[in-house]
């Protein structure tokens, strides 16, 4: 029998058609029913057979295996509030609920068949009948994974993932990081489900899962596929001491420098550092504990990822500190105020002076000419 979905014979068919009929009589009437939801069961699952239209002047409730209430056929009967007789066709899996519905707890498929229940109450008994089918869920789905990188991985934006759920089954749900999806624009899933492809996967794509449900509120899982992609660098921080002020560090001769460069990426990034145009074998961190004339110049980091093929630099240039002009003192002049009496009145001495001198020298020139005529 194909249990693709939960599906049963004709005949059943007939029988749970009834069953929906007589629980319509049933509810006019008053008189107690087996719910037709409860009609159906899953192999190691729990089944209740629920009682309704139940009175609430109940004495006992005694439930049957069969469409015969003989002693001979009885599982369980339970008498409010605390009275409980196990049957002879008790198995240990079996109980019956305050409100008289049946238990059975691990079903098994040998469990499908008639089952009867009675009902006394002070008013008389009332009995029910409901054929019970205990189904066998399909297998769990496989799952299986076609990737379009070569690479040992897969790198973020640029391959694609195409997941298919390997299972008959049309019922079909998809997870993403535990997470259940129904498309996107990134992810598409097929008209009956079975595939979904990620286009341009993402750092944050974990993991893949698929399920089935032919059964309300039973998932049955595959596997979880994991997915490694790569990513990054996205940036490269150079960060520097002392501190670099628009990629000039300035330091003395003789004293500690330290370049520390770092980039983030899966797998973990490779890193570079080039000192005037020339390859140095160091890690991430450059140590000068003694700076000397030949570490100066010009500094590049370059960080880089093999499975990205990305790669980000940062330039630094180690300089000697600017040379500092001597300081100028600015001098005011300052004459006391008896020196600037006694440099008027030789000025106006001295200016007297000299206008005698020119007039004397004047009237010697005068004279000389007329003693020449």
């Amino acid at each position: 029998m194909d249990f693709s979905r939960p599906s049963c014979s004709p005949w059943r068919r007939l029988t749970l058609l009834a069953s929906l009929l007589t629980c319509g009589i049933c509810q006019a009437s008053g008189q107690i029913f087996i719910s037709p939801d409860s009609l159906m069961g899953v192999e190691n699952f729990r089944t209740i057979l629920t009682l309704e239209n139940v009175p609430e002047d109940v004495l006992e409730y005694s439930w049957y295996r069969g469409t015969d209430n003989s002693t001979g056929n009885m599982i369980f009967s339970y008498k409010p509030p605390n009275t409980r007789h196990p049957g002879p066709l008790y198995s240990g899996r079996e109980n019956v609920t305050r409100t008289g519905s049946l238990v059975v707890k691990m079903s098994a498929l040998n469990d499908t068949g008639n089952y009867t229940v009675q009902v006394d109450t002070s008013n008389g008994t009332q009995t029910a009948t409901g054929w019970l089918e205990i189904i066998k869920l399909r297998d769990d789905p496989g799952i299986s994974v076609n990737v379009s990188a070569n690479a040992s991985m897969l790198v973020e934006g640029m391959d694609s993932v195409v997941a298919n759920c390997l299972t008959n089954s049309s019922n079909i749900k998809w997870y993403v990081n535990f997470v259940p999806t129904s498309g996107s624009n990134r992810m598409t899933i097929s008209p009956d489900g079975k595939t979904l492809v990620i286009h341009g996967v993402s750092r944050y794509d974990h993991s893949l899962q698929c399920a089935i449900e032919d059964v309300p509120e039973i998932l049955q899982r595959s596997d979880m596929i994991s997915l490694t992609v790569a990513y990054g660098p996205d940036y490269v921080s150079l960060l520097t001491e002392p501190y670099a002020f628009n990629g000039v560090l300035r330091a003395v001769i003789g004293s500690y420098v330290q370049l520390e460069c770092t980039g983030y990426s899966r797998p973990v990034v490779q890193y570079h550092w080039i000192h005037n145009d020339s390859l140095l074998s160091i890690s991430e961190n450059l140590t000068l504990p003694s700076l000397s004339w030949e570490q100066m110049g010009s500094y590049r980091c370059i960080v880089e990822n093999l499975e990205t093929q990305l790669a980000f630099y940062r330039d630094v240039t180690i300089q000697p500190p600017l040379s500092r002009p001597l300081p100028t003192v600015k001098r005011e002049l300052y004459i006391p105020g008896y020196l600037v009496i006694i440099l008027i009145i030789l000025a106006t001495t001295g200016g007297a002076y000299m206008c005698r001198v020119l007039v004397y020298a004047l009237q010697l020139s005068c004279s000389r000419r007329r003693n020449l005529s």
